[in-house]
């Protein structure tokens, strides 16, 4: 089956299994040290050939030698059918959504609806991790009394770091929160499917605590992401994400945002910013006052104040 959109990642830990045999797999791009330019040329060129359009999450980790090839990649190959799409989440969290692109690739979605669905689909991943300490931690604001314990023996830490930052101190020992313990971190109000993998800390708390409490439909255990210690500040950690894996509730969810075209390359677009050329949505100015029209102006004026704001796009 031709697919018209490829996925496309720059690591090979960020393609998680297909869920089923319609899932298509995503284009490893490999980095400068790997593959040299006349390769990525000849490799992204392929897969425009073959698929049409390519969408390439852009980690925010990603180091600068890569990213300048991404961009100079598409500057030679002169073409507006690559999209560039930057992505805040911590490492097993981008696997997830790469994977539902992934799913969402087999549907009816222009490239710029599918380019631009992923900044809405990152709100709706629930991405965090188990960490025996906090101490070294940037990406979430870590309090002064949470960095104290960190030294403490056996101290471990249950970070959210998206949707929203949350950090909890759990019991020492067995690395379970004790009875009467602090409350988890919140976790997700629709049905998701908890994704956990583990680097240097022994304990089975995902699995046994986090996804009772977080209600969540099933748990599978991945291979951890080569950048997670990094992200996470420590290798004595295990990471999980929790994110919706019904590929007919991703559809609903992107189909029921406003569609736009990109004022500036044309492309459709969700939300407030095009996934290919990265231009906002200006939203369409008033046409200036005739001399029939400004008369009435002022009352005009006055009325679209009383009139309910719009609620804001994703």
């Amino acid at each position: 089956m031709r697919v018209p959109i490829a996925i496309a990642v720059t690591s090979a830990d960020l393609v998680l299994p297909a869920p089923d045999r319609h899932t298509p797999a995503a284009a490893v791009l490999p980095p400068p040290e790997e593959l040299d330019l006349d390769g990525a040329l000849a490799q992204t060129a392929g897969l425009l050939e073959r698929h049409g359009h390519l969408v390439v999450l852009v980690p925010s980790w990603l180091r600068v030698s890569a990213l300048r090839r991404l961009h100079t990649v598409r500057a030679i190959l002169e073409t507006d059918r690559i999209a560039l799409v930057d992505v805040d989440l911590p490492p097993l969290g981008t696997a997830l959504l790469v994977r539902q692109l992934r799913q969402l690739t087999v549907s009816d979605f222009s490239p710029g609806v599918l380019a631009s669905a992923a900044r809405l689909l990152t709100h709706y991943i629930y991405a965090g991790a188990l960490l025996g300490s906090v101490a070294k931690l940037d990406r979430i604001p870590v309090g002064l009394k949470a960095h104290a314990k960190s030294w403490s023996p056996n101290a471990q830490f249950a970070v959210l770091a998206n949707p929203t930052p949350h950090l909890v101190k759990l019991g020492s020992g067995s690395g379970a929160a004790h009875g009467g313990g602090p409350a988890l971190p919140p976790g997700p109000e629709f049905a998701t499917h908890l994704t956990f993998a583990r680097g240097q800390l022994t304990t089975d708390w995902v699995a046994s605590e986090l996804a009772p409490a977080w209600r969540v439909q099933g748990v599978m255990e991945s291979q951890l992401p080569a950048d997670s210690p990094a992200w996470w500040a420590t290798p004595k950690l295990v990471e999980f994400a929790a994110a919706i894996p019904d590929p007919s509730v991703l559809y609903q969810l992107v189909a029921s945002v406003r569609r736009e075209e990109c004022r500036w390359c044309g492309f459709e677009l969700i939300g407030d910013r095009c996934g290919f050329c990265a231009a906002p949505l200006l939203a369409p100015q008033p046409p200036p006052p005739t001399a029939a029209g400004s008369a009435s102006g002022s009352a005009s004026a006055s009325a679209a104040r009383l009139r309910p704001r719009s609620r804001s796009r994703h």
